[in-house]
């Protein structure tokens, strides 16, 4: 219900079908024409009072994260840059660089790395090359509709381990949510059946506290891909030194943490709106959000680099990129599908589905 202020009246809608309500003098309660629901005044400005603590989001952070390389401590470390994807990828000098770890093309030497900022944390690899190529293997297990040329066609050798960026963002978040919920209750006499429905303004807050949101920060990474590898376990994770790019890449970020703060917005919004809902009562019949707020305090943004193999693989002029987390395990990454495999096995599971409906229904007629 939202109340309207004219220049000579304030004027209250129905929570239940938004029609103006006014006073009814032979009930004594403030009451709607439309649907015949009727409100005590009490009722009417307590949830008045409710609507006046409605607001909109503050979520704001301080993005000035991040050391700077400090004279000397850059000099063993070097860019490639890709002449394909134009991608810039961090390595030490004896680092082999003859493919892009992203899209697969040679990448070229450039210069040493300068003027940038530092990452604070770096999660090591935990897991080798060998891990990933048997990770890759056990991915293609299973699957009944993967090409065989596919399946047959050795690209793991490139394989490639490289250090993604991410900007981790801390904060604490106020939340406040309000909820419009409902109770429907049926009976019946021996003449109709009944229907009651009663409306329920609902509010709920409370304060959460997030630590290390990851937003990852490279273009060239997919986002899909990289959500789907979390979690990364921060525990692991030590102060960055040069050292542990040894043997791999490390991706330079492209996309700054003020251009990633608007996705841990969206995240950290949509956990405090879930912990918020799992508070509501389930007895209700229906429950739906009419208006949530989240304000954040001390928020700030720190810059890592999580470990990540990658794998890209071209079949039918199509590029193929998978991924493990370097530090769990976990395996991710889309494979194609063979068309002629797709029809021939949906056409057999249409075939059993005809078989067992018409025995069904002969068994019916019996």
């Amino acid at each position: 219900m939202i109340n309207m202020e004219t220049e000579n009246q304030l004027q209250y809608k129905c929570p239940c079908c938004g029609g103006a309500i006014s006073f009814d003098s032979s009930s004594q309660k403030m009451k709607c024409p439309y649907c015949d629901t009727e409100f005590d005044a009490e009722t009417l400005k307590s949830y008045d009072e409710g609507l006046k603590e409605d607001r909109g989001d503050d979520m704001s952070w301080d993005t000035e994260s991040g050391g700077r390389w400090q004279d000397g401590e850059d000099e063993d470390v070097s860019i490639y840059v890709c002449s394909s994807c134009g991608g810039e990828i961090i390595a030490d000098e004896t680092t082999s660089a003859s493919k892009c770890p992203f899209c697969g093309n040679p990448v070229i030497f450039k210069n040493n790395l300068s003027g940038e900022l530092k990452p604070d944390w770096v999660i090591p690899f935990k897991l080798d090359k060998k891990a990933a190529k048997e990770a890759f293997k056990k991915h293609l297990e299973g699957k009944r509709l993967l090409p065989k040329a596919f399946r047959t066609d050795n690209h793991i050798d490139e394989i490639k381990g490289v250090y993604v960026p991410f900007w981790l963002f801390d904060a604490k978040a106020d939340a406040r949510v309000r909820y419009r919920a409902t109770t429907v209750r049926f009976w019946s006499d021996a003449n109709y059946n009944y229907t009651s429905t009663s409306f329920y303004n609902l509010f709920r807050s409370g304060s959460l506290g997030f630590e290390h949101i990851p937003v990852d920060g490279s273009q060239k990474m997919p986002d899909d891909l990289m959500d789907s590898l979390e979690p990364f376990d921060f525990k692991d994770a030590v102060d960055f030194q040069t050292a542990y790019l040894s043997g791999y890449f490390a991706d330079k970020y492209d996309v700054s943490a003020e251009d990633s703060k608007e996705r841990a917005n969206r995240r950290i919004k949509a956990s405090a709106e879930q912990a918020l809902r799992g508070t509501v009562s389930p007895t209700y019949s229906s429950v739906i959000s009419e208006n949530s707020s989240v304000s954040l305090a001390h928020g700030k943004a720190g810059y890592a680099l999580y470990p990540v193999w990658l794998l890209n693989t071209t079949w039918n002029g199509q590029k193929y990129i998978f991924a493990m987390n370097g530090q769990t395990g976990k395996f991710v990454g889309n494979l194609p599908v063979d068309n002629g495999l797709y029809a021939k096995y949906f056409a057999a599971i249409a075939a059993v589905s005809a078989a067992v409906s018409y025995g069904l229904m002969w068994l019916a007629l019996m």
